[in-house]
């Protein structure tokens, strides 16, 4: 059994609100190399809940998330360095730092929930599950 962690992907069309709809799942697991996600709008939905919301920027985000996910969100521009308090040093491209990247805490419409964890021997169906449980 591997452990993974992942978060739920909300939509929150106004954060002082704090009012949200889940839309997607990131699951990562290190042992299994895995970093994905699986999102769904349901823009009926969405827009009955925050009318007005431009449902193309939501898109537009969790197709970020997805190139994210892959490796692909910076292509061509490189790793890059940055400052630390002993000097400079390499920025890493790994599965771990796209995670940390997408599990931070954000003040936009499309923010991640609590880290969660647990096992598996299957990230893929685990990714699966998790995504009917908590998207639908």
């Amino acid at each position: 059994m591997d452990a993974y962690q992942y978060v739920v992907l909300r939509c929150v069309p106004r954060p002082e609100r704090e009012e949200f709809l889940n839309v997607g799942v990131v699951l990562f697991c290190p042992e299994q190399k895995f970093l994905a996600a699986k999102w769904s709008l349901d823009e009926q939905r969405l827009a009955t809940f925050a009318p007005g919301l431009d449902l193309s920027l939501v898109r537009a985000a969790l197709e970020s998330v997805d190139l994210i996910c892959a490796g692909d969100a910076h292509s061509g521009f490189g790793v890059g360095i940055r400052a630390t308090a002993y000097g400079v040093r390499a920025l890493s491209d790994n599965e771990s730092a796209r995670f940390g990247l997408l599990k931070a805490p954000k003040s936009t419409v499309l923010q991640p929930g609590p880290v969660h964890g647990g096992v598996t021997t299957d990230a893929t169906a685990e990714l699966d599950r998790i995504f009917a449980h908590q998207v639908g």
